[in-house]
């Protein structure tokens, strides 16, 4: 067992615990690289999935396993990120745009979202989002004008320029590069005082308040946080698939979202690439 001497409090929220650990993440970066190497299309295809399923598992783990808010709605933060980008595409912005402008507007309808959570929790909070998903899933269906209902849309492919990823392996390294930078912000958060803040209202809400953190900001910015994440992988979830559906966004998918950071280990992001 390794032990570190720490003076101060940048020593205890650095992003590498152990000088060694750098070298060990980078060792795992390279190998992830050279995987398309040595598999095959079809192999390389599921890198892609395990990629984009990670960056919305990251969101819920920040939500669920570091804020302690339940979650079983995620799947609409999903079908709004696959059908936000498919639109945007469909208009002629760019991927560089409706990228993020998934994972925003996804954001934004989330803080709405996570207003119930201030009088909700436990299994109350995680009904309160199941009928969320449901409403969302029947507004995906109704409003045809837009999304075509049950018939479902295309999805223009992805380019940036006159770069374009028609390939299994361009695709996954795009995934690949927007969950390293999915773990790398959601560290940063953790480190910051609004993931302290997060964590001490998981451990315990009386606590945090006698310490004078707002409920009522930090679980509406989980909530905000997470479903920006979520949308950004459901936009490349879209974009994969070259044609969306409401069916691709149904409560099954929640539950897979929240059955993934259980098993992979609540409380660590690991556990959220691993689920």
């Amino acid at each position: 067992m390794r032990f570190l001497m720490k003076r101060n409090y940048n020593q205890d929220i650095r992003l590498f615990k152990y000088r060694s650990t750098f070298f060990w993440y980078l060792a795992l970066i390279i190998g992830c690289c050279l995987l398309p190497l040595v598999l095959d299309d079809y192999l390389t295809s599921q890198l892609s999935f395990i990629c984009m399923y990670s960056i919305a598992t990251v969101g819920l783990m920040l939500l669920t396993g570091y804020t302690g808010q339940i979650s079983m709605g995620h799947a609409a933060f999903f079908g709004i990120g696959a059908y936000t980008s498919a639109i945007l595409t469909s208009k002629g912005v760019p991927f560089l745009l409706a990228l993020p402008s998934a994972g925003l507007l996804a954001g934004f309808i989330g803080i709405f979202i996570g207003l119930p959570a201030l009088r909700l929790s436990g299994l109350y909070l995680a009904i309160a989002t199941m009928g969320f998903g449901f409403i969302v899933d029947e507004v995906l269906v109704r409003w045809e004008s837009l999304t075509n209902g049950n018939m479902g849309m295309m999805v223009d492919p992805v380019s940036i320029g006159p770069l374009t990823f028609e390939t299994e392996v361009q695709f996954y390294y795009l995934t690949l590069v927007v969950l390293v930078l999915t773990i790398l912000t959601a560290k940063k958060i953790l480190r910051s005082p609004t993931g302290r803040a997060m964590i001490a209202i998981r451990d315990s809400e009386v606590a945090a308040q006698a310490m004078g953190i707002s409920m009522a900001k930090y679980k509406t910015m989980a909530f905000a946080i997470s479903a920006f994440f979520t949308g950004v992988a459901g936009s490349l979830y879209g974009l994969k698939l070259t044609f969306i559906n409401p069916e691709s966004f149904t409560i099954l998918v929640s539950i897979e979202f929240l059955a993934m950071i259980i098993i992979g280990g609540l409380g660590s992001l690991h556990g959220a690439v691993y689920g």
